[in-house]
């Protein structure tokens, strides 16, 4: 999905850019579902504005939902040896009637049911919690801290990710080495080693591995940049067609990787990197998404926070994310063979193979800050 794609970059990037040297790892899809949820009430100009941010083109309301619910399905159906989730919801302020048509449209397309709470309940914001923690295998308990009083409705995608290495690693081979991170020395690091055949591709700017899981449809690929060049130039390259011409360049070759485990809890407020992507309007007093609520009150998206969790272990991977939309009242060739020793920093995404989603996308910059 070209559309999804395209987004995933620009917001990987952005949130790249605004935190140098950092760990960043998101959910492109969560995001993404997240957004298309609110987009089935906008109307005239920001619904304009979802088209720019989300890349879709040409693309209409009813193509668009089209296109997400087949995503689910194929999602849903990915590989039975991986556990893969994802939920969504909508929690609206009690005796604020959601339109029929939008709500309908979420739960047919999306599986979205909603619920109403009274927000004026200190235990309104636990109760979407709990919803949180549920559908992201409890590693992600948190995304709403409080329900303001101007708060009118949440919509919250959550994703939960549990892949077993097709071939998993040794523990016995995982040794003392060490990572480089960004400006830094050597620390000392566990390193997981593998041998064997691999899906492979080397550039100019990297070197490049893509471990599946399961059955294979899913898989995780680690883009280790060259030394001269570094992560934030790989990173900044990205795009689709670069993606393409990338991952085109992967073959089957004889070799030897080595990976650091890690693990890493990250979170973001995305406002700034959505309006800066084209959504502005959608944060202010001109948002239109009278297509969400019959009343006459005017609403605008509050916040948008994203939560991700991921673990790389030996056996396998666990990740998961969450999203949350808070709307409130309105004011190149591969060798023969390959040695790829991922000691600095590093490039990661966990895709689909088939469809091209990503899931998951990480740009792991020192993993001993992630434990």
């Amino acid at each position: 999905m070209p559309a999804n794609a395209r987004f995933a970059f620009k917001l990987f990037q952005a949130l790249v850019s605004g935190a140098p040297g950092q760990n960043v790892f998101i959910s492109p899809a969560s995001v993404a579902l997240a957004l298309a949820l609110a987009a089935n009430g906008a109307r005239g100009a920001t619904w304009r504005a979802f088209v720019e941010a989300l890349e879709l083109g040409d693309t209409t309301l009813d193509e668009l939902n089209r296109a997400g619910a087949g995503l689910l399905r194929a999602l849903g159906q990915a590989d039975p040896q991986v556990e893969l989730a994802i939920a969504s919801s909508l929690w609206a302020r009690q005796g604020w009637a959601l339109d029929p048509e939008f709500q309908n449209r979420c739960l047919n397309f999306y599986g979205a049911e909603a619920a109403s709470l009274n927000f004026a309940d200190p235990r309104a914001a636990d109760t979407i919690n709990r919803w949180v923690g549920q559908h992201t295998g409890h590693r992600i308990e948190r995304i709403v801290d409080q329900v303001s009083r101007d708060a009118r409705l949440f919509l919250i995608s959550a994703i939960s990710f549990k892949g077993r290495w097709s071939q998993p690693f040794d523990p016995r081979l995982t040794s003392a080495g060490s990572f480089t991170p960004a400006g830094g020395a050597p620390r000392a690091h566990q390193l997981m080693a593998q041998r064997g055949s691999f899906r492979y591709a080397e550039r100019p700017e990297f070197q490049a591995v893509s471990l599946p899981y399961g059955a294979g449809r899913l898989a995780m690929d680690i883009f280790l940049p060259a030394p001269r060049s570094g992560l934030p130039a790989l990173c900044a390259a990205l795009g689709e067609a670069q993606w393409r011409r990338w991952q085109a360049g992967f073959s089957a070759t004889e070799g030897f990787v080595q990976l650091p485990r890690f693990r890493l809890a990250y979170a973001a407020t995305l406002n700034e990197p959505l309006q800066a992507l084209g959504l502005a309007v959608a944060f202010g007093p001109g948002a239109d998404f009278s297509g969400i609520c019959r009343a006459r009150e005017p609403i605008c998206i509050d916040e948008v926070r994203h939560k991700t969790f991921v673990e790389v272990n030996e056996a396998g991977t666990e990740a998961a994310a969450v999203t949350s939309v808070g709307m409130q009242r309105a004011t190149f060739m591969p060798k023969k063979t390959f040695r790829m020793v991922v000691d600095r920093p590093f490039l990661c995404a966990i895709r689909d193979t088939q469809t091209g989603a990503i899931l998951f996308m990480g740009a792991i910059t020192d993993p001993a800050d992630a434990e």
